[in-house]
């Protein structure tokens, strides 16, 4: 079948939703049984999202293949449930390198490289690639960024080139807002119109217009959109808010827009099949039987005077998908770990039934995040360690329990006498040069969980083993730092558990306390959070809600 190609673009300002709205239509197109593969092209001049400020442009998502890309590849994955790789992830600075690179091997045969068709062709090359390789009936393109922009252009244009080749395979979908000024009380379509004038300029008519706003759209908004946009008004579809991202698919459907999709793009028309989606969401909104309140120990809320929620997303998506399974209505408090350093833990933690210090990087908070796990463990409050979380538990109890008061990690100390947490040789090796897009540990990782320890009990419970009889299970990684084995024997004489090892190297995957002595304590060197899907919740999430659930009932 010819290539089909639907790009996604967005107007008036950024963060609207056109990941959700890629990954809504996504979801929409697989239901009817066509193959779909999603595709973010990023306007940064990073190759990858890894060295980015998390509070600069939110959680990177990280995949199987340790590709790591922006958020909205994690979308497409929790709503299509199915891993995405670096052929889902495009930025500008990957297609800069590309064709530099080629250029220096003299591959242009001595003609002079320009924005266009260079740039415009390795773009229209990799959409083409990712959907060679996935197989795939169709390309779903986000366009990252707002129009106008001096960044995106180039995207722009291998959206107008493709038009012109392909008119027949190719649709453009416009996300665009609706401001609502409070002091007139109604949506202003002006802002819009605008926003569509300047896809206009660049050659490029919208086929659909999906229109973000607090509320439904009226007729009178359509028909001013249809009047102004050069639109039937049937093609502009309304998209409020929500209470959760999860209803969109279902707001697209009843107002049609994949039959109308599939028409444009002369393909045979089929029914989209969303049982499973309906019955997700109503769970998501019936009223829950439990409750119970989290609080997270971070260091990436704050932005200026603002707190930001994109900085952990896949975290707070894995509470959610497993909240929502576990009939629990979960409240979290976000607590800075600076303000943990200064303050009684007592004054921050106390009301928790269930404490998680998620990612981090560096000292700056640190010795806030190590509290926590301390007064986790101490107050018997159900514990989860994440990455970071896994690694300052550790340091925690060597100072608490082992009586190791110096003991840190070289991240934050590398003159520690007790440097519990570690590089190994070859990653010293690699940060010497300088190299920190090389020196961790990235992608899935394959471990070895022990029988007889919890986590092995909570696989087994969930369905989370790759192979159960060998104990194997497979988690998503981002780190350098590493438990250093030479402490092992004296942890494990002082109480505490390593669940689990991993199948290359041997390193501590997990850790873990007696049940004996603790309701749920467990700290995991991988990002299971990376794993949780809206309809399979990650087996850690699901019982640590459980336990969580208990300890609020306890109060």
């Amino acid at each position: 079948m010819q290539h089909k190609y639907i790009f996604v673009s967005g107007g008036v300002i950024s963060g609207l939703g056109k990941g959700i709205t890629t990954a809504a239509i996504s979801l929409l197109l697989k239901s009817t049984g066509l193959k779909v593969v999603p595709i973010k092209c990023e306007n940064y001049l990073n190759i990858d999202a890894g060295t980015i400020n998390p509070i600069e442009h939110g959680d990177p998502f990280l995949c199987d293949d340790g590709t790591e890309s922006d958020m909205d590849i994690g979308s497409y994955e929790k709503f299509l449930n199915s891993n995405m790789s670096k052929l889902n992830f495009v930025t500008m600075g990957q297609i800069y390198k590309t064709v530099i690179d080629r250029e220096r091997r003299f591959e242009y045969d001595g003609e002079d490289v320009e924005a266009i068709p260079h740039i415009t062709d390795e773009i229209i090359r990799r959409i083409n690639e990712a959907i060679d390789q996935s197989k795939a009936d169709i390309a779903v393109i986000e366009l990252g960024g707002t129009v106008g922009e001096y960044q995106n252009i180039f995207y722009y244009e291998a959206s107008r080139i493709l038009t012109l080749k392909n008119p027949t395979d190719v649709i453009h979908i416009h996300v665009s807002y609706l401001p609502t000024p409070k002091h007139l009380g109604e949506p202003k379509t002006k802002p819009t119109q605008l926003s569509v004038k300047t896809l206009n300029s660049l050659g490029i008519q919208p086929d659909f217009l999906i229109t973000r706003s607090e509320v439904e759209v009226d007729k009178r908004r359509r028909d001013r959109f249809s009047l102004f946009c050069n639109m039937q008004a049937d093609n502009i579809i309304s998209s409020p808010d929500v209470k959760s991202i999860y209803e969109i698919p279902l707001i697209f459907e009843k107002q049609g827009l994949v039959e109308k999709i599939i028409k444009r793009l002369h393909l045979t028309p089929k029914k989209t099949h969303l049982d499973s989606w309906i019955k997700f969401v109503n769970r998501i909104k019936e009223p829950k039987k439990n409750k119970a309140t989290i609080n997270i120990v971070g260091k990436y809320f704050s932005t200026g005077n603002y707190q930001i929620r994109d900085s952990y997303a896949a975290l707070f998506d894995a509470i959610d998908h497993a909240a929502w399974q576990q009939n629990c209505s979960v409240t979290i408090n976000w607590i800075d770990a600076e303000k943990m350093e200064k303050m009684p833990s007592e004054s921050l933690l106390q009301d928790a039934d269930g404490i998680i210090v998620p990612i981090g990087w560096g000292i700056r908070g640190a010795q806030g995040m190590i509290k926590a796990a301390s007064y986790a463990r101490a107050k018997k409050i159900p514990y989860l360690g994440l990455c970071y979380g896994m690694q300052l538990a550790v340091v925690a109890y060597a100072r608490d329990v082992l009586n190791l008061k110096d003991a840190n990690t070289t991240e934050n100390d590398n003159n520690t006498k007790n440097p519990v947490i570690h590089l190994i040789p070859h990653q010293k090796e690699l940060l010497k040069r300088r190299a920190y897009g090389g020196t961790m540990r990235l992608g899935s990782w394959q471990a070895i969980v022990s029988t007889n320890t919890y986590a092995f009990e909570i696989y087994h419970k969930y369905g989370g083993f790759i192979n159960e009889k060998k104990g194997l299970t497979s988690e998503r990684h981002r780190h350098r730092y590493e438990f250093n084995n030479d402490y092992l024997s004296s942890f494990e004489k002082a109480g505490l558990i390593i669940s689990a090892k991993s199948v290359v190297e041997n390193l501590a995957e997990i850790i873990e306390l007696p049940r004996v002595d603790h309701p749920f304590y467990i700290g995991t060197q991988g990002h299971p959070e990376y794993k949780s899907r809206p309809l399979q919740p990650h087996p850690f999430f699901l019982e640590f809600i459980n336990a969580c659930i208990k300890q609020a009932q306890m109060i």
